[in-house]
C-alpha cells in the first residue's frame, strides 16, 4: 500500500466538465468528450461528468428529431466508447437516443470501451424558455428495462448505481438537470438506495440569480442525501437565439462546497475535488434517520440495479484535491469564523444564563488564573449577568496563586477581574498546599525539589476545593473553565480538581478557538477599552499550568503536544470516526507547509509553524493512548455544559459515550500496519 495514494484512504477524484458546444456537430462534441476525458485521466480522475444533451448540444429544439443527426449521435457515441478503452474514468456522457420510438434524453455511463447503462431524464419542464415534451419522451416511468445502443442490449432505467468493485463506497447514479429541481428528486432515492456520487448533466440556461439557485439545490442535495453532488452544465456554443450559457460546474460534499469553476469560459473547464467517500458512509452510519428514511421508501429503493465495475485506479502520489482547514474547529473564511464565533459566544452565554435561572439566580464563583480558558470563561459569565440584569459583583471571582503562579499571568487576572467589575479576590493556596504535602509526607516538604503529579494535584485540588467551599459559604456554583480539548486528552485533575464544577460553559469548545472567540469579543466590542487591552495582554500568553517552580515557564505543549495538531485529530475522531492513519494523512496535507493553505483571520505570523509526518505520528499516537485507553473515566462523570459546535461534544449524555475501561489498541494497530511513510513512497 501506498500511504499517499487517496485511492488508499478511501477518497475518489471526479470532475464537473464544461466547455463549448458545437451544436448539431457531434463528432466534434465527441472528440471534445474524449479531449477532457484524457486530461483528467492523466489527474487519476475517476468519475467524469458533461453536461446534457452534450453529444448533440441542448438548444436544438426540433433538430432533436431529426434522424441525420440523431445517426451521428450514435456513432459519436461509438467513439466515444472506443475512445475510452484505455482510460481510467467513468465518463458520464449526455445523448438523445432513440428507444421504443420515442426520444429520451440520456446520461450514458462509458467506462473502459464499453456502455454500463443507460439513464434516461425523468423530468422534463414545460414552462417558460422550455418546451421539452415536444421533442423528449419523459423517464420517470423507466425502470428495469434495458436499451439497444451501438449493437449492444445494456441496463436503462433511473434505476441504475454503478458501483466500482475495487473502491469501496464509490457507487454513482445520474439524474439530468430538471430532475434536481423537483420536491423528490431520483438522486434522493438513488441515495437511499446506496448511491454516494450523484452526478447532474445540464443544460440550464442561465438569468439573473439562476446560478445561486442551483448552488442553493446542489448544496442541499448532498446534505440531504449525505452524499457527494457533481453539477455540470452547458456553456458557450450553445444557441443563443433566446437564452444564454454560463458553464456552471460544482462539486459539494454532505453540504460543503469542494469546487467550482469560473463561470462563462471561453473553452474546456472543469472542476476537480477528491471525494471522501469514508466521510460519507460514515455519515450515514451515524445518522439512524437516513436508514429510516430508506425502509420507509423501501418500495422504491429496494429495486434499484447494480451494474458493477472495476475502476483499478492508480496507487500513486496524486496530491489531494481538496481543501483542508488546519484548525476543522477554527473556520479560515473570515465572514464564517466571524458567524463561528457569534453563535459559540452566545451559546454559551445563553446556556449559563438559563441555567442560573433555572437554580434560582445564585451567585458565580469562578477562578481566574489570567490563561485564555477562565479568562473566556469570566467574560461569558459577565454578558451573561448582563443579560439577566443582575450586577457583575455577582461574579465572586478569585485568583489562587501557588508555588509557581508568575506575575504577569496573575496582574493580568487582577486587570481584567477590576476591568469588569465583578467582585475579585486574592486566595494564596501556598500555605495550605504546604501543609497537605507535609502531612502526607511528600518529599517537598523536606526541602527536596520533587514536582511530581502529587506536586501539581495538591494544587489543582485545593484550588478547586477552595472554590467548591466558597460557593457553598457564599451562595453560588462553581463555574468550570477547562475546555474540550482537555477533556479529550484527560489534561485535568479529578474530582476536587478541575475537573469538576457546577457547570462549564467551555467544555464544548477546543483550545484551538478560545483564542479567536476571545479576539471576536474585542472586535465585537462587547466591553469596553480597558477590558478589550487585558484580553489582548492575555492571549499573547503561553499556555501553562504554572504548578511547577523553576525560571522556565512550565508550557503545557511542550509536555502534552500541540493543541493545534490533537484539535485537528478530535475533530475527524468525533465528527467523522476516521481511522489514524487517515487522519494522519489529511494532517500532513494540512500542517506540512505553513506557506500553503488560508490561516484563520487574526492568527499569529509567529504561531504559523509546520508539522512534518514524524511528529505528526508521534502526537497522533500519543492522542489515541489518552482518548481511548485513559481519559474516558474523567468525560464519564463530567459536569453539564452546553454542546457549541457541530463538530461534536464529549458529554457522556450527548455525542460521546464510550466505556471508561476499554483500550486503544485497534487504532495503534491501524497505525502499525504502515511503516513510517516518508514523503513521495
Amino acid at each position: 500500500m501506498n500511504f499517499w495514494s487517496i485511492y488508499q484512504h478511501g477518497f475518489a477524484r471526479v470532475a464537473a466538465c464544461t466547455g463549448h458546444a458545437a451544436i448539431t456537430d457531434a463528432p466534434a462534441n465527441a472528440e471534445a468528450v474524449l479531449r477532457q476525458g484524457r486530461q483528467c485521466a492523466q489527474e487519476g480522475v475517476a468519475v467524469v461528468v458533461f453536461p446534457e444533451l452534450c453529444l448533440s448540444g441542448y438548444s436544438i429544439e426540433d433538430l432533436l428529431l431529426q434522424d441525420a443527426l440523431l445517426d451521428e449521435v450514435e456513432a459519436a457515441l461509438q467513439t466515444v466508447v472506443a475512445g475510452s478503452a484505455e482510460l481510467l474514468p467513468v465518463l458520464v456522457v449526455g445523448a438523445p437516443l432513440r428507444h421504443r420510438g420515442r426520444i429520451y434524453n440520456c446520461a450514458v455511463i462509458v467506462h473502459r470501451g464499453q456502455i454500463l447503462g443507460v439513464g434516461p431524464k425523468s423530468y422534463l419542464p414545460n414552462y417558460r424558455e422550455f418546451y421539452e415534451r415536444r421533442q423528449i419522451a419523459a423517464g420517470d416511468d423507466e425502470r428495469g428495462g434495458t436499451i439497444r445502443v451501438g449493437g449492444a442490449t445494456v441496463p436503462f432505467g433511473t434505476d441504475l448505481l454503478f458501483a466500482a468493485e475495487d473502491v469501496p463506497g464509490l457507487v454513482l447514479h445520474a439524474e439530468i438537470c430538471e430532475d434536481m429541481w423537483v420536491p423528490v428528486p431520483p438522486s434522493a432515492e438513488a441515495a437511499l438506495a446506496g448511491a454516494t456520487v450523484l452526478v447532474n448533466l445540464s443544460g440550464s440556461p442561465i438569468t439573473v440569480g439562476r446560478a445561486e439557485d442551483r448552488r442553493l439545490l446542489c448544496r442541499s442535495a448532498s446534505a440531504r442525501c449525505l452524499g457527494a453532488y457533481v453539477y455540470a452544465a452547458a456553456g458557450l456554443g450553445e444557441s443563443t437565439t433566446d437564452l444564454s450559457w454560463d458553464g456552471q460546474t460544482m462539486i459539494y460534499e454532505n453540504g460543503v462546497l469542494l469546487a467550482e469553476t469560473d463561470r462563462f469560459p471561453q473553452g474546456d473547464q472543469y472542476a476537480v475535488a477528491d471525494i471522501d467517500l469514508d466521510l460519507l458512509r460514515q455519515a450515514r452510519q451515524r445518522m439512524g434517520t437516513f436508514d429510516d428514511n430508506r425502509r420507509a421508501h423501501a418500495a422504491r429503493t429496494s429495486g434499484f440495479r447494480h451494474v458493477p465495475f472495476r475502476l483499478d485506479p492508480p496507487a500513486t502520489d496524486l496530491g489531494l484535491r481538496r481543501r483542508i482547514e488546519r484548525f476543522p474547529f477554527v473556520p479560515a473564511d473570515p465572514a464564517r469564523l466571524a458567524q463561528d464565533c457569534f453563535e459559540a459566544y452566545n451559546i454559551q452565554v445563553a446556556g449559563l444564563q438559563q441555567r442560573l435561572a433555572a437554580i434560582g439566580g445564585p451567585k458565580i464563583v469562578i477562578g481566574v488564573s489570567g490563561g485564555l480558558d477562565s479568562t473566556h470563561a469570566l467574560i461569558v459569565a459577565a454578558r451573561a449577568m448582563d443579560r439577566a440584569g443582575r450586577p457583575r459583583s455577582d461574579i465572586l471571582a478569585f485568583t489562587l496563586p501557588g508555588f509557581a503562579t508568575g506575575e504577569h499571568t496573575k496582574g493580568n487576572a487582577h486587570k481584567l477581574m477590576r476591568a469588569l467589575g465583578v467582585t475579585a479576590a486574592e486566595l494564596d493556596i501556598t500555605p495550605t498546599a504546604r501543609l497537605m504535602l507535609q502531612e502526607i509526607g511528600h518529599p517537598f516538604s523536606s526541602g527536596e525539589p520533587v514536582y511530581d503529579v502529587t506536586f501539581e494535584n495538591v494544587q489543582a485540588g485545593l484550588r478547586t476545593d477552595y472554590l467548591f467551599r466558597l460557593a457553598n459559604q457564599r451562595g453560588g456554583i462553581v463555574l468550570g473553565t477547562g475546555d474540550l480539548s482537555e477533556l479529550a486528552l484527560g489534561w485535568s485533575t479529578y474530582g476536587v480538581g478541575d475537573q469538576m464544577s457546577h457547570y462549564n460553559v467551555n467544555s464544548g469548545v477546543p483550545k484551538t478557538l478560545i483564542q479567536h472567540l476571545i479576539r471576536w469579543v474585542i472586535s465585537s466590542g462587547q466591553f469596553d477599552e480597558e477590558t478589550n487591552a487585558t484580553l489582548a495582554a492575555i492571549l499573547d500568553t503561553e499556555i501553562s499550568p504554572e504548578l511547577v517552580p523553576g525560571e522556565e515557564l512550565q508550557s503545557t505543549e511542550s509536555k502534552i503536544g500541540p493543541y493545534a495538531l490533537h484539535d485537528f485529530t478530535l475533530f475527524h475522531v468525533l465528527r467523522h470516526g476516521l481511522r489514524p492513519s487517515k487522519i494522519a494523512f489529511l494532517a500532513w496535507h494540512a500542517w506540512h507547509d505553513r506557506d500553503v493553505g488560508a490561516w484563520p483571520p487574526g492568527f499569529p505570523d509567529a504561531e504559523r509553524v509546520a508539522y512534518d509526518l514524524p511528529e505528526i505520528w508521534h502526537w497522533l499516537e500519543y492522542f489515541c493512548r489518552r482518548f481511548f485507553a485513559f481519559a474516558q473515566f474523567k468525560r464519564s462523570a463530567m459536569p453539564n455544559g452546553p454542546k457549541v459546535l457541530a463538530g461534536g461534544s464529549l458529554s457522556p449524555r450527548g455525542d460521546w459515550r464510550a466505556p471508561s475501561d476499554s483500550t486503544a489498541k485497534a487504532w495503534l494497530r491501524d497505525l502499525a500496519r504502515w511503516d513510517m511513510p516518508r514523503t513521495g513512497e
